[in-house]
Formats: C-alpha cells, sequence, structure tokens
C-alpha cells in the first residue's frame, strides 16, 4: 500500500482519495475507520450522581433487575439505556454480545476458556469470570476463527 500526502495551502478542508483496482477488505477497512465517528461518552449513574463515562474505560454492561450496569475499573454506573442500543453503538468499538444479559469489552478480556462443553468462560482483566451462553459460543468462536 502505498500513501501520498500533498500539502496545499490553499485547500481549506482535508480531502482523502483512495485509488484502488478494486473494493478489497483493506480499502472497506480504511474507509470505515476514516468515517467512524469519535467515541461516544455514555452518563452513569452512582449514589444519586451523574458521571461521564469513557467506553473505553468499561469492562462489561449486564442487566440485573430490569436495570443495565456498566462495570469499570472505579466501580458500578447505571445506565439509561438498554443493552440491544449498547450493543449497536458500541459494536464497533471492540464490544460484544456474550448473553442476553450481557455485553463485554473485547479489550479488557484475558483469556477465553472453551474446555466447558457448550460454553466458554471469560476472565476479565480485573478478574471477574464470566460465561458465554450457548447461543452465543458460535459468535465467539467465530469472531476468533476456531
Amino acid at each position: 500500500m502505498q500513501i501520498e500526502i500533498k500539502i496545499d495551502k490553499n485547500c481549506i478542508e482535508p480531502k482523502i482519495v483512495i485509488m484502488a483496482q478494486s473494493m478489497t477488505e483493506d480499502v472497506k477497512r480504511i474507509v470505515d475507520l476514516l468515517s467512524a465517528e469519535t467515541p461516544q461518552l455514555l452518563a452513569g449513574f452512582r449514589n444519586d450522581q451523574l458521571e461521564i463515562l469513557d467506553p473505553t474505560k468499561v469492562l462489561r454492561f449486564y442487566a440485573q433487575q430490569g436495570k443495565v450496569i456498566a462495570v469499570t475499573e472505579n466501580g458500578e454506573y447505571v445506565l439509561r439505556q438498554r443493552l440491544y442500543e449498547l450493543e449497536e453503538k458500541l459494536e464497533k468499538d471492540g464490544f460484544i454480545r456474550i448473553s442476553n444479559s450481557e455485553i463485554i469489552n473485547l479489550k479488557k478480556a484475558k483469556n477465553f476458556d472453551h474446555s466447558l462443553a457448550g460454553s466458554i468462560c471469560v476472565r476479565l482483566s480485573d478478574g471477574t469470570i464470566t460465561y458465554v451462553s450457548r447461543r452465543y459460543v458460535s459468535k465467539i468462536k467465530q469472531l476468533f476463527g476456531i
């Protein structure tokens, strides 16, 4: 791949041109990266106070008793979004759904143990252990090519 940058003092707004023989996976990936929105912040509540959460700092989201909880290294926060909304919003940022009630940050996963019959055990960077439900095992295996 060749990269060429031209500096033009008359150029008001940056312009990107991609020249390729055909639309390849690499070209699609570059376009996706260039057109990606800036990371969105989340509003979390703890002790009746609203705090702004950086999604990259979240280890996992889970639903419990009708509430969605975000777990960070600094503690747990209640969110007003639903899991399906978070899944759509954060899928491109490395989050993946592992059950009907949980989404994890793949960048915070230390290891996956698939020695259990029909399930996968996930250890997160804070030591938390969680499990991929049977319904989502094939999705995880496909993601890792196993």
